[in-house]
């Protein structure tokens, strides 16, 4: 990389981080409040959080911090327990994703079907929107929300377009600077040259504290503590890293290059460990600040040094500065994030794929936007899956050879014998009509679990009780030694039998197919 190239790239990245640490702020504030902790809570979480994660995970422009989704799960355990408890809740969750980095487990993310993963950009999309939204509400005197009085909502509405107008038409005429950040300081100095009376910053709450303290989370070590925290450990570690490895794949998307996922597990979990004993909430990857960094050329691991860094740097002596920032001008770029963030292929396509994808789309997306993004993701991955089964199920189907003769008839059996399709399996033959001797051809068809172990042995058992002779041909070694020892026939070819493995209860085999 000549010089001149390496430099443009350095200054790309400083910028795009500053961006990022401008919108950290109000989000780690914001989620510090939802979980019920003091704000330098959730931003000595973005800055440990996000420091570690830059530079040890597996997915370089990827931005963590604070976040909503874990933030929601917290709020039970902190009214309940304490401050401290939730230290040590974010310790056990960081050594639960280290664990399943170094089990290499981070590959099952690979098991969300692209529907899903529609469901879960948009509906993210939608959260982020609606979490904006209660910037135009204030605190009534009767300790109700209301919206804001109609000028100050005109003027905090004038402000967002202005921050959207220059990220829009900036990069009309040059790109060397981040839409975003050029967004934010247009509308500040806007604000603050101009007298304009709007909410900033400053009036979510101050920002200003120490460096973060090293302790040990003051908490009994015994088993009722770990009966308390385990379940909160195991939802949080789950959640952090769905939304972690899903952002993860949005960005390899993106920039068309391959994160590391195990790397990220171990990394996002090393980064709770610390926060964990730094008195920070815990955190993981934000989609939303990903997007900035990303939609502003971040590429490398510096952009999100330096906006942890930053943060900190705001925190110990820049907070008054920070804290003018008008809120509008950063809900702008939000917006932004939103409009960019949200598929809206999908709404054209989703007439045009099958009934069922269009469905999970839309499930998914509600759930998120009703729930969390966890569920959501299981939710569509069981609703996906149960779709497959049924799909596959109705695929299964025989064909008489042409080498069946009056005395032996020769069927062969297509598609997968599994759970959902022993059913229709069964309907497929009829003992009593048929010859003497036959035969059926598992060539073209795989046994894939114990349910269609016993649905051949059952078919075994209705051709002996109508007096039949029956072979089974291309049947794997293991469904040869099950079948033979429950009495049926079972002819091989050494040759032509297929070298899968079938899962059987209790026998210790193989679940690989081939």
């Amino acid at each position: 990389m000549h010089e001149s190239s390496f430099l443009a790239r350095i200054r790309v990245e400083v910028l795009a981080g500053l961006t990022v640490s401008l919108a950290l702020v109000p989000e780690a504030v914001a989620f510090a409040f939802v979980a019920g902790v003091d704000p330098l809570v959730g931003l000595y979480a973005a800055f440990i959080v996000g420091l570690i994660t830059s530079l040890t995970g597996g997915r370089p422009g990827m931005i963590s911090g604070a976040t909503g989704a874990l933030a929601v799960v917290m709020v039970s355990l902190v009214k309940d327990h304490g401050i401290e408890f939730l230290f040590i809740t974010v310790v056990l969750m960081g050594i639960i994703q280290i664990a399943v980095g170094l089990l290499r487990q981070g590959k099952l993310i690979r098991m969300v079907p692209y529907p899903v993963m529609l469901g879960f950009v948009n509906g993210l999309a939608i959260v982020i929107f609606l979490a904006q939204l209660e910037s135009f509400k204030f605190e009534g005197p009767n300790g109700h929300e209301q919206w804001l009085p109609t000028g100050e909502l005109a003027v905090m509405l004038g402000l967002i377009g202005v921050t959207m107008g220059v990220i829009y038409l900036l990069p009309r005429f040059t790109k060397r600077f981040p839409a975003a950040l050029a967004g934010i300081l247009v509308v500040s100095a806007i604000v603050i040259f101009g007298g304009i009376n709007t909410t900033s910053v400053g009036d979510l709450s101050s920002i200003s504290g120490g460096l973060p303290s090293f302790g040990v989370p003051d908490v009994p070590l015994t088993f009722e503590t770990l009966r308390i925290i385990l379940p909160f450990a195991f939802i949080l570690a789950g959640i952090g890293l769905i939304e972690s490895l899903l952002t993860s794949s949005l960005i390899d998307g993106l920039t068309e290059t391959k994160g590391q996922n195990n790397r990220e597990c171990v990394s996002q979990g090393a980064a709770n460990i610390v926060t964990g004993f730094f008195g920070g909430m815990g955190g993981c990857a934000m989609i939303g600040q990903s997007m900035i960094n990303i939609k502003s050329g971040a590429r490398w691991r510096l952009s999100g040094i330096v906006a942890a860094v930053l943060l900190l740097i705001y925190i110990l002596s820049a907070s008054s500065l920070i804290e003018r920032i008008p809120i509008a001008a950063l809900v702008g770029v939000m917006f932004v994030v939103v409009i960019g963030t949200f598929s809206w292929s999908s709404l054209r396509i989703i007439k045009k794929v099958p009934v069922s994808d269009a469905f999970i789309m839309i499930l998914v997306s509600a759930v998120t936007v009703a729930t969390d993004l966890a569920i959501a993701v299981v939710v569509g991955v069981i609703v996906s899956a149960l779709v497959f089964a049924w799909n596959t199920a109705r695929s299964i189907y025989v064909e008489e050879s042409s080498e069946s003769t009056p005395d032996r008839r020769v069927y062969t059996l297509h598609g997968q014998l599994f759970f959902a399709s022993v059913t229709a399996f069964k309907d497929l033959f009829h003992p009593p009509h048929d010859p003497a001797e036959v035969v059926i051809d598992f060539r073209h068809s795989r046994v894939w679990d114990h349910s269609g172990i016993e649905a051949i042995v059952g078919l075994a058992q209705r051709y002996a009780r109508a007096g039949k002779k029956l072979h089974l041909l291309h049947l794997s070694e293991d469904c040869q030694r099950i079948l033979n020892n429950a009495s049926a026939i079972v002819d091989s070819d050494p040759e032509l039998d297929p070298s899968y493995r079938v899962t059987v209860s209790g026998l210790g085999a193989s679940s690989e197919g081939h």
